[in-house]
């Protein structure tokens, strides 16, 4: 089916980042395809064509793709962290789920949608700073952001020539209302005391924001790393965090 608006792809869609882009996208006027696994959540977002589909299935990944005839717009943004224990005690259901969904999900996606960029087209891979450099309790999640960095890298390299823009963007502290939740198996306590003292931590529509700013601007504009972090945050080592009381 063809549409005169432009196609948008957003995976991970049913919460946080993936449904702010999603929002976004759509008020910037693309027809926005908003995957995800929970169909419920993607249909109380309220905008664009809601799809169930997991990004660690083969075969729901090709059914999608085989579903459009064009895509000017994919973005990776599905994925996760799970734990936070050293590498010494790490659990490996934990890393084998987030290199599945991180890199592997990133790939499958690409891959599938690629031939259908035939105009030309953008894709944009929302990666971390965790991607950028390690730190203690973070070696499953860091270890898969380094991977989805190098593919994103490499894609760039192997499509110089064509038409297509790759983009990674990397957030540092963006506060959600599920990512530290998952990461610490709805640990409720633990999830807030990663944000405790942080005045303003990124939100969901500042990446959102980012996404649609890389998409929106003139084609032969590639914005290769984009890296935000919230002023609160230096580095990766270096928050500040207001004392309490």
């Amino acid at each position: 089916m063809s549409y005169p608006q432009k196609i948008a792809v957003v995976t991970g869609a049913s919460s946080g980042i993936g449904a702010a882009t999603a929002r976004r996208l759509d008020a910037e006027g693309y027809h926005v395809y908003a995957l995800a696994r929970r169909e419920d959540r993607l249909k109380a977002l309220g905008v664009g064509v809601p799809v169930a589909c997991d990004v660690t299935d083969d075969a729901a990944v090709a059914s999608f793709a085989s579903s459009l005839d064009r895509v000017d717009l994919l973005v990776n943004n599905a994925g996760g962290a799970h734990g936070a224990e050293p590498v010494a005690e790490a659990r490996i259901d934990d890393w084998q789920w987030m290199f599945d969904v991180n890199v592997l999900g990133t790939l499958r996606m690409t891959r599938a949608l690629l031939p259908l960029m035939t105009q030309g087209g953008t894709v944009i891979t929302i990666s971390s700073t965790a991607g950028l450099i390690v730190y203690e309790g973070g070696g499953g999640y860091a270890a898969a952001k380094h991977a989805q960095t190098a593919l994103v890298e490499t894609l760039r390299l192997e499509l110089c020539g064509q038409p297509i823009r790759v983009v990674e963007i990397d957030p540092g502290m963006v506060k959600t209302d599920e990512f530290a939740l998952n990461r610490f198996d709805g640990d409720a306590s633990r999830a807030a005391s990663v944000y405790a003292g942080v005045a303003e931590p990124l939100v969901a529509e500042d990446i959102a924001e980012c996404v649609a700013w890389c998409a929106g601007l003139p084609r032969h504009v590639n914005i290769d790393r984009l890296v935000v972090r919230p002023v609160a945050q230096a580095a990766q080592h270096k928050v500040h965090r207001a004392a309490a009381g």
